[in-house]
Order: C-alpha cells, then structure tokens, then sequence
C-alpha cells in the first residue's frame, strides 16, 4: 500500500488514533484481509469488542433477521427485543434488573449515575458531596467526567476543567483504598484487571479485599467489565475469578458482537430503583438491533464455550509467553489471564516498533504505553494460530 493511500484515508479525518499502516477490507473468524488481499491474524480483537471473532454466523444471523423487522424505535415506545435482552442479560449475570446504554463510556457514566443517587437517596450523604474512589493506571472511557479521574496525561491533559467528587488510590492496594473511605464515599469503581494500561493483574485476593471492604462500609462495588468480561479471562466475568460478585456490572465491547455498539449495567432492583422516568436515557440505548445482538451474545456464552476455549488456549499462550520470557532478555514479563497477555518489553524497546514489524509479519496487535504489546486474540484462535502468534512476536522482536 502506498503512504498517498493512507494520506488519502486521513484527509478529511480528525487524528485522533495513530493506526497502524493497514486499511482493513474484510474479515471472517479470526483472520482479516486488506485492500490489496493481504491476510493478518488479528491479536487484538478490536480491544475485546470481538470475542467470537469476526462475523459469528450466530450474531449475523440474529443482525439479518432483526433488520428484515424493525430496527429502532427508541425508548419512548416499547418493542418486542427489550425484555427478552433485558431477561437474559440478568440471567447471565446473575442480578435482576438492566440498563441497557450504546458505548462502553456510556455505561460507565450511567454506573457513576447510579452510585451517586443511591448516595444520596438511600446512604444519607449530604446533596453534592458524593465521592468515588478509583485505581491509578484505570481506563474507563473518554468522557470528560471519566478523564478527570485518568492518571494518563494523553487522555487528560487540556481537557478541564473536570468535575470534582473522585478519590484515586493505587492499583492493587487494598490498605489504600480502605484508608480513602469516609462518610462521602459511596462506590468504589474499579476494573478487575486493567486492560489499556498493559493487562495489569492485581495481587490474588485484592477483589476478594475490596468486596469485603466495601461491604464492611456501605460502598457500592462498580465492576467494569468492558474488556475483562464475555468469556475474555477464561470466565464470563472476570471477578469470578475471585468468587467475588459487585453491586454492579459494567459491560459493553463484545456485549455488541463485534457488530453494533450495546453497553448495559446490571444489578438488582434495589439499587436500580434509584433510576425513575426521565432521570436517565439514551435515544440508541436498548434498541431493537441492539438487543438482538445481545440475546444473541448471551446465547453463545450461555454454551460455556468460548469460556473454556479461553482458559484452555490462555493456558498454551502462557506456557509459550513464559518460555519466551525465560529465553529473550528482551522481554521483562508476561502478564496472561485467559486469552488476554500484556508483553512487558524492556525499558527503551519501543512497542510500536515491535507491533509495525508484526504488521509486516502478517499478525495485528498494538502496542499501550510505550513498551507493552497487547494480546487479545478473538476467542474462536485455535492453538496452531495461537503458536503462529508467539512465533511471530519472537521473530518481530529480532
């Protein structure tokens, strides 16, 4: 491909994303094929949003039939997709009520929404003085009430002045958390494991900490599980994990399929209650193609399929990252939970280098601050693809 073709893609597009140098034209499974009929073994699985791979002939399935139908009506009427998605949604997550948004963010600021009314309406804390306490390193969306509270400069800086009410401890420290609680707090908003700032896993029995502390002190548990969730870390959510269950779920990513963005909050009628007529919606939110997407979502993972196909080849992925860290000094460590595996490189080994070379290798993965190679393969990898990968990233690296 020639550097005027990509030119050409940007001319009239803001830059907000530095991509790398491929222009995708199709895509089936877990391979995608680009302009010129290249093929690429796609390791990043559009952050999580493909975890049945490209296509799923379920998904396409369910997005044809819809169509043939009707597609939105918005929520001021009701249509026929919303409480089945709703009813199965709950049934997989085991709470009672949902709230079905479009993106991810979207969720996320409804979860903080939630928190704070039910502060105010049921805790007692005084109008306006709610706090949330978040982790450092976290990703929850681009918003600016979400980037307020990022610790990462990219995502922040230039963008205030930002709105007040959040406290930010260190990831993984559950002593710290615990001491930034007062009379305020009313939700602790946390992901499982951190997936933007390199897949960074917490120490085993931190969730298991968090929950009992924010039991032990009247605090919501606001679980994002937009990438961690749907099968990724070998479990349909990655707090089981811990055996740990949050006051709320935020999903969203592969909740739409890889085909139409849904994002959604479950938890129980009780704190969903604090949600009245008017207080909270969105024109897209709960949509008739949406919602067919999702029952469709919640029927492939209600298989336990794609959540053994991730702990299974997360397994092999392990074996051969670890080996592969045993062998190169140029690789410092590599976190992997289920198919998920952040490539810690060392210092002054630029990730974006290493990704540029695997483009040329035929393989897509992405490089997230600075010396970490991202791996989150579509769910459908089989383990020859999973080999081709590392051997890939072990060639990219010389």
């Amino acid at each position: 491909m020639t550097a005027s073709t990509l030119d050409d893609l940007h001319q009239h597009a803001a830059h907000n994303y530095h991509p790398l140098p491929v222009v995708v034209a199709q895509a089936e499974g877990a391979w995608v094929t680009d302009v010129d009929g290249r093929r690429y073994l796609d390791a990043l699985a559009a952050y999580s949003a493909l975890n049945f791979g490209h296509r799923h002939p379920a998904l396409i399935a369910a997005v044809h039939e819809q169509l043939e139908r009707v597609t939105l009506t918005s929520r001021a009427f009701h249509h026929d997709r919303f409480a089945p998605f709703c009813a199965d949604l709950a049934r997989l997550t085991g709470m009672d009520a949902v709230l079905p948004m479009n993106t991810g963010a979207e969720a996320v600021e409804t979860a903080i929404k939630l928190a704070r009314r039910w502060g105010y309406r049921v805790k007692g804390v005084p109008a306006d003085q709610a706090t949330i306490i978040v982790a450092d390193s976290n990703f929850h969306g681009r918003t600016t009430t979400i980037v307020g509270f990022s610790t990462d400069p990219t995502a922040r800086d230039d963008f205030g002045p930002f709105a007040p009410g959040f406290r930010t401890v260190p990831f993984g420290d559950a002593a710290a958390l615990e001491a930034a609680i007062d009379e305020t707090t009313v939700a602790v908003l946390i992901e499982p494991i951190q997936g933007e700032a390199g897949v960074i896993v917490p120490p085993e029995g931190y969730l298991g900490c968090v929950r009992r502390i924010t039991r032990d002190h009247d605090v919501l548990l606001l679980a994002d599980e937009i990438q961690s969730g749907l099968g990724r870390t070998g479990t349909t959510f990655a707090c089981e994990l811990e055996d740990v269950v949050p006051d709320v779920y935020i999903l969203g990513k592969a909740l739409g399929g890889g085909v139409i963005p849904v994002s959604a909050i479950a938890a129980d009628h009780e704190l969903m209650s604090v949600f009245t007529p008017g207080s909270h919606g969105s024109t897209f939110g709960g949509n008739p193609l949406a919602c067919a997407v999702g029952s469709a979502v919640v029927a492939l993972l209600e298989t336990g399929e794609f959540q053994a196909r991730s702990r299974e080849l997360g397994a092999h992925l392990k074996v051969r990252l670890d080996d592969l860290v045993a062998r190169d000094e140029r690789v410092e460590q590599a976190r992997v939970v289920g198919l998920w595996a952040g490539v810690q490189l060392v210092p002054g080994l630029p990730a974006r280098g290493v990704c540029e070379r695997l483009l040329d290798l035929g393989v897509l993965a992405k490089d997230t601050h600075e010396t970490t190679v991202r791996l989150a393969p579509p769910l459908v990898i089989t383990r020859d693809e999973v080999d081709l990968l590392v051997d890939r990233l072990e060639e990219a690296l010389d």
